[in-house]
């Protein structure tokens, strides 16, 4: 046994409030709720009125500790806590400073205070009556080792040697960081949320010990972690459905009966049925009985929700600036389960209408759609009217993502003093996207790659040309309180020229979510007054984020870009600003300010969500 463990020790037991004596109980017992606690020194004001017989002065009380500890002080003591207590008698006064020392004492050892001490002082002059609780909260606790154990079939499992390795290297209070009782907790609890991620979905904690050892000032704390048997998916237990077929909603699930139990499978499964619209709410839960772990049966709760929705909404942009739309939503189309979208938008740069339809995953996990569309630009000194109309396949599983397309464009091009050029094209393409992201939403750690090809069909377009893209994104969490984004994405069309491909087809860019610090796709070949799109294009960004809090940062960016006709015509713009950042449940919200070298203004961008 090491030095250490031979000095002695205290275990830490969980807060709990100091108790009065019991002959104040009663009393306590009919008196009101106190005044709500303080998060700073700052006091409350005393009584107004003078004393009436019997009773104390109010009196005001001075918290004279380290700042961390100032809230949990305020709420743990009751000197304080009841310090505008109108009724306050001088037993009680008495019996609330006689304990506030030891509960001082308490409340600083849940922030790893273990040898702290606390006095107070009265100064009964003062008007009102002066109390000063001062606390020395002495060094903190410092975590000095940790064993954590895993013990059942997890223990002698090859495959469960990655997960083990994980809950080591994840553990979230490691040797020399600070002990916490609020820590403590939190690190187990994120343990057990993660042994239980599968496929181990009855793990717990067997015996968890923080022994504390306050001369050193040091924790050792130990951790066993009972894994029980591995879990696999049984079948769907699906309940609330009224208008669709229960082997519908089956499709959407990315795992089969069998298949060891994955609680990020099951979150992805929910995720997928509310973003089909056509519910309301959607809870899933795995029935974690030991005793069928082997098929453990999954309980799916469902509110339909109505078929039918109609949507207007306003908004405004810094790429088109003023915007209004209105869409009708049937998801329940034809009553097959068709969702049919129709939208149009007007803004100021872009006026659009559509209609889509979109089938539910067939047994193969594909989803067929069909669209058709028209749309007018007035950008850059270029006005486009093109219309569309085409079919997409579209694989389920959105991290391994498969898209085939074939589409028909007609297009006409008006730039400004220049003759207008129309083109049509039958284009056909496939697209390939992997997200290695820990959120598809609001990811903070990964990449995203997606590349995609196509080509217009000979005979059916007014010319034959290949068309290629690519675009790739990384997230980087440096630390808890920097994380920095990385994005670069490229396209080309392969023809000779691109007079005969439709502008849809080539490539602006520019704004918001390209090339910050200028105007919506005002980036491209300059022809007379105005910018039309070129064969190729290129841009990059990199981005670093402070964060503040969980939610909110400030960040500092540099963007580069540009499309052209020619590769020995590429000329990057260079864009840089600084921006804040707002994680929100849709994706972030950027606000940013940039400064365009080559267009030599700042302009101010905002967005929200992932671009791809």
């Amino acid at each position: 046994m090491s030095a250490a463990r031979n000095l002695p020790r205290t275990r830490l037991l969980p807060q709990r409030w100091p108790r009065l004596p019991l002959l104040l109980l009663p009393l306590l017992l009919l008196l009101p709720p106190p005044a709500a606690a303080a998060t700073s020194p700052a006091v409350s004001p005393a009584p107004s009125g003078a004393p009436q017989a019997g009773r104390t002065p109010g009196y005001r009380v001075t918290v004279e500790a380290p700042a961390h500890l100032r809230g949990v002080l305020a709420a743990s003591v009751d000197l304080v806590r009841w310090e505008s207590y109108a009724d306050m008698t001088p037993e009680l006064f008495a019996e609330l400073v006689r304990v506030a020392p030891g509960q001082a004492r308490e409340a600083a050892a849940t922030e790893g205070f273990f040898s702290a001490k606390a006095t107070v002082s009265i100064d009964r002059a003062a008007q009102p009556v002066a109390v000063t609780l001062r606390v020395d909260a002495g060094a903190p606790t410092l975590v000095r080792s940790v064993d954590i154990v895993v013990t059942g079939p997890a223990a002698s499992a090859l495959d469960a040697r990655a997960m083990i390795d994980a809950l080591r290297g994840d553990w979230s209070l490691p040797q020399g960081s600070a002990f916490t009782q609020a820590a403590w907790q939190d690190a187990k609890a994120r343990m057990v949320a993660m042994a239980t991620s599968g496929p181990y979905a009855a793990a717990k904690i067997a015996a968890s010990e923080a022994h504390i050892d306050p001369a050193a000032a040091r924790a050792d704390l130990s951790l066993t972690i009972d894994s029980g048997p591995p879990f696999h998916f049984g079948a769907l237990d699906i309940r609330g459905l009224a208008r669709y077929p229960a082997d519908m909603l089956r499709r959407y699930a990315g795992f089969s009966p069998g298949d060891a139990w994955s609680r990020a499978s099951l979150d992805q499964f929910v995720r997928r049925l509310n973003g089909t619209g056509y519910f309301a709410s959607v809870q899933a839960t795995l029935d974690s009985d030991t005793t069928h772990a082997d098929a453990a049966p999954v309980r799916v709760a469902v509110i339909e929700a109505p078929p039918r929705r109609v949507e207007a909404g306003i908004g405004f942009s810094t790429d088109t600036a003023f915007r209004g739309n209105l869409s009708y939503r049937d998801v329940d189309f034809a009553s097959r389960a068709i969702q049919m979208v129709v939208d149009a938008r007007v803004e100021s740069k872009l006026q659009s209408g559509s209609i889509r339809f979109v089938a539910p995953p067939s047994v193969t996990g594909w989803s067929a759609s069909t669209f058709a569309n028209i749309e007018r630009t007035d950008v850059a000194g270029l006005v486009t009217q093109t219309g569309s109309a085409g079919v997409r396949m579209t694989s389920l599983e959105e991290r391994n993502q498969w898209q085939y397309g074939a589409a028909i464009y007609e297009d006409e091009q008006h730039p400004a003093d220049a003759a207008t050029v129309s083109s049509h094209a039958l284009f056909v393409d496939v697209q390939r996207v992997w997200r290695r992201v820990d959120d598809l939403t609001s990811p903070t750690r990964g990449y995203s790659v997606l590349l995609s090809a196509g080509a217009g069909v000979p005979g059916a377009s007014t010319r034959t040309f290949g068309r290629v893209v690519g675009y790739a994104a990384a997230w980087w969490p440096i630390n808890r309180d920097w994380s920095a984004y990385f994005r670069a994405q490229g396209g080309a069309v392969l023809a000779a020229n691109r007079d005969g491909v439709p502008s849809t087809l080539l490539f602006r860019t520019g704004g918001d979510t390209t090339v910050r610090g200028y105007a919506f796709e005002s980036l491209g070949v300059r022809e007379g007054n105005a910018v039309v799109p070129g064969r190729y294009y290129g841009a990059a960004s990199a981005e670093l984020t402070r964060w503040i809090d969980p939610t909110f940062g400030v960040a500092a960016f540099v963007d580069a870009g540009n499309a052209f006709d020619r590769m020995a015509d590429f000329r990057a713009a260079i864009g840089y600003g600084i921006g804040v950042r707002v994680r929100t449940p849709i994706g972030p919200f950027r606000l940013d300010l940039a400064y365009g070298e080559q267009s030599e203004q700042v302009r101010l961008h905002f967005s929200v969500g992932l671009t791809f």
